[in-house]
């Protein structure tokens, strides 16, 4: 989806991104009806093929299930926040959260790019993770990056030691202790409204 030069930019004032929280299967509905309320809206979309019975089609899903990316000032939230299939703004200690103009130019590079791009479950260093396939299936352990390579780091508790094994980052999962948090710092869509 197109972004649009935000008003106050030109002017070179520091406008922030935010992230809203959507009801699934709403974020394009969401985008264009915030669109068409004025707000600058970014909906990363990706190309996937679906399979029917009648046959093979290919559709544009969002990159982030869930999320449209805002851009502006934090006065008008309530128009945004009654906007059907918005359920709330992300953010942490009852403030919405920023996200970093980086990050959101990255991701906007990504898809405006030929590449392929396609939704990944996320995994950093140091994350207990399970590898799917290939010679080493099945085994745990500690996620490691050195030198641009990925390592798996199995480790005998015992004896204080461990073995680092280079790994494909693409057959690696998120290995989860206890019930992921879904949505971890969500304020309910009436909470900044009452502020």
């Amino acid at each position: 989806m197109h972004i649009s030069r935000a008003p106050g930019e030109a002017f070179g004032l520091s406008i922030d991104w935010y992230a809203l929280y959507t009801r699934h299967q709403h974020e394009k509905a969401v985008a264009r009806l915030l669109t068409g309320k004025g707000f600058e809206i970014f909906l990363p979309l990706y190309r996937a093929v679906h399979r029917w019975k009648n046959g093979a089609k290919q559709v544009a899903l969002p990159l982030f299930p869930c999320y449209v990316f805002l851009r502006g000032p934090l006065d008008p939230w309530l128009p945004i926040l009654t906007t059907p299939g918005v359920h709330a703004v992300v953010g942490f200690g009852g403030k919405p959260a920023t996200i970093p103009r980086s990050e959101i130019d990255a991701i906007r590079r990504v898809v405006e790019s030929s590449l392929r791009a396609e939704p990944h479950p996320f995994i950093k260093c140091g994350d207990r993770v399970r590898i799917k396939a290939g010679p080493l299936e099945g085994l745990e352990g500690s996620l490691l990056r050195k030198k641009n390579q990925w390592k798996l780091l199995l480790s005998v508790e015992m004896l204080e030691k461990s073995v680092a094994v280079e790994v494909d980052a693409s057959v690696v999962e998120r290995v989860y202790t206890s019930k992921p948090r879904v949505a971890p710092g969500w304020l309910p869509s009436n909470a900044l409204a009452r502020s």
